[in-house]
């Protein structure tokens, strides 16, 4: 996505990052582009909504005693800001997952309004922040429609490797679907290829083939795969605080800045 694609679009955005393929870079997207916008000044909040919880270890919180989750917000209306919480970036804040959430896709099924939850809770917040980045579970369940109905755009982390593609269709026709039936401004708005190993052929085949599907969607930022990027979660911090100069730290740097356009802080 060149930055005139997203910089022309008014702050605050609502950002559903997705794909239900798992282990394809989908929360450490989250979490190093939340990073990334707060670190350009952007007031951002990443909600996580994967009952794993990475996002919110992967900044720092133990979400094993936690008195207020996301499972909450989203089974009993708790209001949202109750359960945000801040992290080590200034600027960067995330409404913890806890394991609870995994039983809401169940509990969710006979709730009224069951897929507005998470649009209504945001709304109550979304003055506070520029962004809000929702890392959505790797499935296609209640919890990703309550995603990505509350969100306006779609954020696509693809893997540079053989099965990049596969789900993506099942992922598309899943956003056109939510878009027909629930809201009708969520778009795709970028893509980000990630985990990309220079040494091998196929990863920049992946690439030219995204870049011929997406065309302008498609950042040309490409993360690369590093050790360091892997580490990072296990330290509680965004790769731009654990190893501020590393080639991962870099090329977040560059999609948030891709992401963001250059856009403005609102003044608050």
């Amino acid at each position: 996505m060149t930055a005139t694609a997203t910089g022309s679009r008014s702050l605050p955005r609502v950002i559903a990052v997705a794909n239900q393929k798992g282990g394809v870079g989908k929360t450490a997207t989250t979490v190093n582009l939340g990073a990334g916008l707060a670190e350009l000044g952007y007031r951002t909040l990443i909600v996580d909504l994967d009952p794993q919880g990475n996002a919110s270890t992967g900044l720092g919180i133990d979400n094993r005693g936690l008195e207020t989750s996301m499972y909450h917000v989203i089974m009993h209306e708790v209001p949202l800001e109750n359960c945000v919480e801040p992290s080590s970036v200034k600027n960067l804040f995330v409404a913890p997952a806890s394991l609870d959430l995994a039983g809401a896709e169940i509990e969710l099924v006979p709730a009224f309004s069951r897929e507005n939850r998470l649009r209504k809770a945001i709304a109550g917040v979304l003055d506070d922040y520029d962004y809000v980045l929702i890392d959505c579970p790797p499935s296609l369940g209640l919890l990703t429609v309550n995603g990505l109905n509350a969100a306006s755009e779609v954020l696509v982390p693809i893997q540079c490797e053989y099965y990049a593609l596969e789900g993506l269709g099942q992922l598309l026709r899943n956003v056109d679907l939510v878009k027909r039936n629930l809201n009708p401004q969520l778009e795709v708005s970028t893509i980000v290829c990630v985990m990309y190993d220079a040494r091998t052929k196929l990863a920049e085949q992946v690439v030219k083939e995204v870049r011929e599907h997406f065309g302008e969607k498609v950042c040309r930022t490409v993360v690369p795969r590093t050790v360091r990027l892997s580490e990072a979660p296990s330290f509680g911090q965004p790769i731009i605080t654990f190893d501020p100069t590393s080639r991962g730290a870099t090329a977040y740097r560059g999609v948030a800045k891709e992401v963001s356009g250059g856009a403005a802080q609102r003044t608050r």
